[in-house]
């Protein structure tokens, strides 16, 4: 779960760059010692540091990821890996460190520890994506929800119409459209496959149509629309005529 574990180190970042701060102020009103602001300092920026290179090695690893495996831009990812760096860099500088050989070696330590956990969880995940592409292509995860008639009805006339939606195995979105159908009506929805690494792939009948800026990208009577469609849009510009009951 990304987008949880990098919720938890940015809401750990801030509350160990606040803490100083909230003793500051507590200090300007004569709540607090000024010893203890200093010590709280001491604790707290180096679990900064140590914070900030595991999520510049995670970042890292997700930057490989994207350029070699995926092969695919992420701008979230580029800007939260920019994110991460600053924060290293920030954690480096803006602090005056007394021993800058611990420094050293307690980044060696957390930097091996980070890589570790990061293969441990996720390398296994691409050994079976490997496994999967190998052996015919990769899928996004089933789309579960069951479909209306008017879904399978709306899927029939797409496919009817030669029409053709374009999309990636890994994009969230082409999963997003699917689902607006719901399970049946996806399984006939004329879907293509753009990834080079995915199931029944034809890469070069995507590259060959330089409307298909993003995904997914629909072809409908010529024409091409970007991004994810909403069903009724999709039986106005298709000409359907059937159920319009949508359940999405």
């Amino acid at each position: 779960p990304l987008p949880l574990f990098g919720l938890l180190a940015y809401g750990l970042m801030f509350t160990l760059a606040v803490l100083p701060l909230a003793f500051r102020t507590a200090v300007n009103q004569g709540g607090a010692d000024s010893s203890s602001q200093s010590g709280l300092e001491q604790r707290t920026w180096p679990l900064m540091f140590i914070l900030a290179l595991a999520m510049v090695v995670c970042s890292g690893y997700l930057m490989y990821l994207m350029a070699f495996e995926l092969k695919a831009l992420c701008p979230y990812c580029i800007t939260s890996a920019l994110f991460s760096l600053t924060l290293f860099v920030l954690t480096v500088v803006g602090h005056r460190w007394e021993d800058r050989g611990q420094l050293v070696f307690t980044g060696a330590i957390a930097g091996i520890i980070t890589l570790t956990a990061v293969l441990t969880l996720y390398a296994p995940l691409g050994g079976t994506a490997r496994a999967l592409a190998s052996s015919g292509g990769l899928s996004g995860p089933p789309i579960t929800n069951p479909s209306g008639m008017a879904e399978v009805a709306l899927a029939r006339h797409l496919k009817s119409v030669d029409a053709k939606m374009y999309g990636a195995w890994w994009c969230p979105h082409c999963y997003d459209q699917k689902a607006l159908f719901g399970a049946e009506a996806a399984a006939q929805v004329p879907y293509v496959e753009c990834a080079s690494d995915g199931k029944n792939a034809q890469t070069e009948l995507c590259r060959s149509q330089p409307e298909i800026t993003g995904f997914p990208t629909w072809e409908i009577q010529g024409r091409f629309y970007a991004g994810t469609q909403t069903l009724e849009k999709l039986a106005e510009i298709s000409g359907y005529t059937g159920p319009k009951d949508f359940k999405s």
